[in-house]
């Protein structure tokens, strides 16, 4: 008799576990519906109260429902101006609930100005008496964008040590120095579309200067943005310059030999901007 009333009792507790993550997993789901359609939620909660018009407790529950609503719209647009980061789908999937532990998986996409990412991970918490203790398994990384190639070796050791903070973090900086690069390029060849030439795209590393009055003449510039294995952004301007040989003949002055020397002094002074600008002033115009 001992032995089935223990039986019963541990399948009781089977269920109560089992119906707590069928809970979580409900919660965890509408917050998903809600980050991939909220807009259009709002939209049908509008419509339905509007149908039912004077129907008392209906109103004000829809009425509550879309308060509700806007105040996590809300609440996201803030985070989204704070981190830079955009979510476009969270999904989450309780693995294991008990009293003293929790295991979710979990896959965020999104993008942070042109990066596209997805994230893929695990979050196991233990309840050790007082202290929560929190630690990322299984953490898995995709990067879309021809900046992913500067990026690489860092996501690659981000996946090794489950730093998923360091992660967000480095990609909001990574992203924002490359808007910057994007930028001044397209600006460059907006201004000057007969002598700036982007010939692997404005979100490439490559600029090339062409002098219109000196045929045979390019100054190429390379604008890479380095990300060290600790999640250092550290961008880094090179000038190569090329001319035919019977130029470099008469290039008494050694500007061919110096001129990355030159542009590394005008980058101190002036700027990534001012300088270009400077450059190409000096060459073509």
């Amino acid at each position: 008799m001992k032995i089935m009333e223990q039986t019963y009792e541990e399948e009781i507790q089977m269920l109560q576990e089992e119906i707590e993550m069928l809970e979580a997993e409900q919660e965890e789901t509408l917050r998903s519906i809600f980050i991939q359609h909220g807009d259009r939620l709002q939209e049908e909660l509008k419509s339905v109260c509007e149908e039912r018009g004077g129907g008392g407790s209906h109103k004000r529950a829809l009425s509550k429902l879309q308060t509700e609503v806007r105040e996590l719209e809300k609440d996201l647009r803030r985070q989204t101006e704070i981190n830079g980061i955009a979510l476009n789908e969270c999904f989450v999937k309780t693995l294991h609930k008990s009293e003293r532990k929790l295991v979710q998986q979990l896959r965020l996409a999104g993008h942070c100005s042109v990066l596209l990412f997805q994230v893929e991970f695990a979050v196991t918490e233990i309840q050790e008496d007082d202290a929560l203790l929190r630690r990322v398994t299984e953490l898995n990384i995709v990067v879309d964008g021809v900046e992913f190639k500067d990026f690489s070796a860092f996501v690659s050791r981000v996946e090794d040590t489950k730093d998923l903070l360091l992660f967000f973090r480095t990609l909001r900086m990574f992203s924002e120095r490359c808007e910057e690069r994007r930028q001044t390029f397209q600006h460059f060849q907006d201004k000057y579309p007969d002598v700036v030439s982007l010939p692997e795209g404005c979100r490439s590393e490559l600029m090339i200067i062409r002098s219109p009055q000196l045929p045979g003449i390019s100054v190429i510039i390379f604008w890479k943005i380095d990300v060290s294995k600790q999640g250092v952004v550290k961008p880094t301007l090179e000038l190569l310059l090329k001319m035919p040989d019977q130029a470099r003949e008469l290039d008494t002055k050694k500007v061919m030999e110096n001129g990355s020397d030159y542009f590394q002094s005008l980058l101190r002074i002036l700027g990534v901007e001012a300088s270009i600008e400077a450059l190409i002033r000096t060459m073509c115009l």
